[in-house]
Formats: C-alpha cells, sequence, structure tokens
C-alpha cells in the first residue's frame, strides 16, 4: 500500500469560513488556537509518557495563534514541510524530532535550519508527539498490534507514569496459529510500500501465535520480548549484531525477528491520529481540517536481492 492522504474535518465550516459579522475579524466560530491544540494534544499524548532522552512538544509556533488547518507526518523533512504549506496548514505535528540534539545555530545554510526558517517565515507551527505517541494507549504500537489482528495486547515495557496498558512496544495473541511465512505476509500487506520491504529471520513454516511488536527501532526490547514469551517480534532498524545475538539466544529458534522499515512502522498511527484529535477537537467544539502527509520519507529508493 502507498501513504495515503486521510482526512478528518469537524461539521462546522471549515477554512474558508466567512468573516464572523459581529466582530468583523477573520475568526471562525469555533475556530482554535495553537494553545487550544496543545491542550488537545497533552489529552491524547502526554508529554509525561515521553522517556526521559525524548524531546517532545511544541518546537515553532505562537500559541496565541489561530490554526484552521493540521497535518500529521512522520519526519520534518523540507519535502513534508513544503507538503504541509501547500495544503495551508499552520500545524504540523510530527512523530519524529526536528531538534532531538542540542544546537548552537539554526543557520538556513543546514538542513534543520532551513527547515527551521521555512517554518517561521510560512507562519506554519511544528509540533512533536514522538515517544509518548508510542507509549500512550492508541498509540504507534498499539495500531500496529491492532492492524496485525493482536489480542489481549499489552505493553512490552510499561510506562513509569502512565496507566497499566500504556508503555512501549506490545504483545498479544493472535486469534488462530499461523506460519511464520504467511505471518510476515500479513506484516507486509498492511505496510506502506517501501523500498526495503521486509526481512524475516526464522522458519517459513514454523508456527507462530504469540506476537511482539515495537513501532520504530526496538533492538533494545530484546529482553523483554523474550520474557513475553513471544513467539516472533516486529520492529524496524534491527542491527547485525543485535539481531544475531537474539538469534543466538532463542530459545527453540524463537523468538523469530521481522524486521520492517521504521518509517512504515510508524506511519500506520497517522491516520488514527488524525482522527483521534479530530474527535477531541470536534467534541470541543473547534473547526480544524486534518490531514495525513503523503510524503514518502523512508531515505532508502530501491534494494537489490539475490535472484
Amino acid at each position: 500500500m502507498e501513504p495515503e492522504n486521510t482526512e478528518v474535518s469537524a461539521e462546522s465550516g471549515g477554512p474558508d469560513a466567512a468573516v464572523d459579522g459581529d466582530t468583523g475579524t477573520g475568526e471562525a466560530p469555533g475556530a482554535a488556537t495553537l494553545g487550544m491544540i496543545q491542550l488537545a494534544v497533552e489529552e491524547l499524548w502526554p508529554e509525561s509518557l515521553a522517556e526521559d532522552w525524548d524531546e517532545v512538544g511544541l518546537v515553532a509556533g505562537h500559541p496565541g495563534a489561530e490554526v484552521r488547518r493540521v497535518m500529521f507526518a512522520v519526519d520534518p523533512t523540507i519535502d513534508v514541510i513544503e507538503e504541509a504549506i501547500d495544503f495551508g496548514a499552520e500545524l504540523l505535528i510530527t512523530h519524529h524530532p526536528l531538534l532531538l540534539k542540542g544546537v548552537t545555530s539554526v543557520a538556513a545554510n543546514t538542513a534543520k535550519g532551513k527547515a527551521v526558517h521555512r517554518l517561521i517565515e510560512s507562519g506554519t507551527a511544528l509540533m512533536t508527539v514522538h515517544t509518548n505517541g508510542d507509549s500512550a494507549v492508541g498509540g504507534v504500537s498499539d495500531v500496529l498490534a491492532d492492524a496485525l489482528g493482536l489480542q489481549n495486547v499489552a505493553p512490552l515495557t510499561p510506562a513509569a507514569n502512565g496507566l497499566p496498558e500504556e508503555g512501549i512496544g506490545r504483545v498479544g495473541d493472535l486469534e488462530e496459529v499461523l506460519t511464520l511465512g504467511d505471518f510476515a505476509a500479513r506484516v507486509f500487506g498492511i505496510l506502506p510500500s517501501v523500498a526495503g520491504g521486509v526481512r524475516v529471520s526464522g522458519d517459513r513454516d514454523g508456527l507462530i501465535r504469540r506476537v511482539a511488536v515495537c513501532g520504530g527501532a526496538g533492538d533494545s526490547l530484546f529482553g523483554e520480548v523474550r520474557a513475553s514469551n513471544a513467539d516472533v517480534y516486529v520492529t524496524a532498524d534491527l542491527r547485525h549484531h543485535p539481531a544475531s545475538e537474539a538469534r543466538e539466544a532463542a530459545v527453540n529458534d524463537r523468538p523469530y525477528l521481522i524486521d520492517v522499515s521504521h518509517f512504515a512502522s510508524e506511519w500506520l498511527w497517522l491516520p488514527a491520529a488524525a482522527e483521534a484529535l479530530g474527535n477531541v477537537l470536534t467534541d470541543q467544539g473547534h473547526d480544524v481540517e486534518i490531514r495525513v502527509s503523503t510524503t514518502n520519507s523512508d531515505p532508502w529508493d530501491f534494494i537489490l536481492t539475490p535472484g
């Protein structure tokens, strides 16, 4: 599948609503400010759920600015920012941070500096929902687990500051036993099309039922995966040594490993996140149009394989 353009809109007048006859301003009834959307985002994906090393929240933008259009994306790349500007979004919400490490300059002669300048000059705010979006109920791994048909789902690592059902990664059970080959085909089928495809380690005919997942890079969770008794682990960015060591430590060849694109594993969350935010804003009486980016920000363009 390709990344799809998913839109969520409130029931009221939309981005072209007429000037308010009483106030003479361009602010439509029910318009939201960036600060109001910050509160809605915090309700869905609390910053307290973010990992200690992470940087989430508002990156650029004035809390009092009016927001009528929002775009969700995985990465704040220049192409994504241009797509948001073309859409007329006053707010871009990305899963990955633009500025995760400290900087001493945002001069426009660097890629990140250019991104910051383009955002500010176009009046487009940027907000990051990263590991708080991973951990929260309905977050990245929850959506991945649901797309794969898992039941009785629980976190691999419970959140230190959250509910029992919140945390990094998820583990659950398939409704019926599948071969590893058939399950890998299911994984391939639900993800956006990217050059890297899906890599599998294990017996194609091996039987599986219990599945662990972690959207994004998850090779730090092998201990938790083994403790969960998962038959297979689906995650992204599996490096040679951690994957090799996991195979050596496997019991009865399990857990099998399925390595997917980082971008693809997290893109699945975007339509669900857009819908969730749209529902909260609509319930609060705000009129905001929300769209999911169609830009494929996976960094790889093609792959060569044997045969």
